[in-house]
């Protein structure tokens, strides 16, 4: 199996415990020398916060397996392009390599609406590769959201 596959399914896997405790499923890992070193899924509705999102969740924890705030030798995972806030963290700690599952058209910073990435004016850019189960990726986003407003609908009813 393809790694990126293969590590992008546990970025899957943690979108969905991301789902099940109400917040918008987006799964993360870090990968260092073959190895998942940290995992982060969204828990903004979870924890009342903006910055709970998976890639900082991960980034907090890789950073203190590396014991270094630089994770120049790592890969992120993502089921969901970055926000502007996970890209711009992204780049900060000098991640040389992101794999994202789906784009996000109305947020992305990755590509989508900006790329923060890969701006050249940064001292760091970084390597991106996009649509690794994708199809399975787009479809949890859209069946979250689909639920979401299936649930608000009974609820006005």
């Amino acid at each position: 199996m393809d790694e990126d596959i293969k590590y992008m399914k546990q970025a899957v896997r943690l979108a969905k415990k991301a789902a099940a405790n109400g917040d918008v499923p987006i799964g993360c890992v870090i990968v260092h020398e073959g190895k998942i070193i940290a995992r982060g899924y969204n828990r903004r509705n979870a924890d009342k916060t903006t910055l709970a999102h998976a890639e900082i969740l991960a980034i907090k924890k890789a950073s203190k397996v590396i014991g270094d705030w630089r994770l120049e030798d790592c890969t992120i995972y993502i089921t969901l392009e970055p926000c502007q806030m996970c890209a711009g963290a992204i780049v900060q700690a000098r991640i040389p390599r992101c794999v994202i599952g789906c784009m996000n058209p109305k947020a992305g910073c990755a590509g989508s609406v900006l790329n923060i990435l890969d701006i050249k004016d940064f001292n760091h850019q970084v390597e991106i590769k996009k649509g690794v189960l994708e199809e399975e990726c787009s479809a949890m986003m859209k069946d979250f959201f689909a639920r979401l407003r299936a649930d608000k609908k009974k609820e006005q009813n």
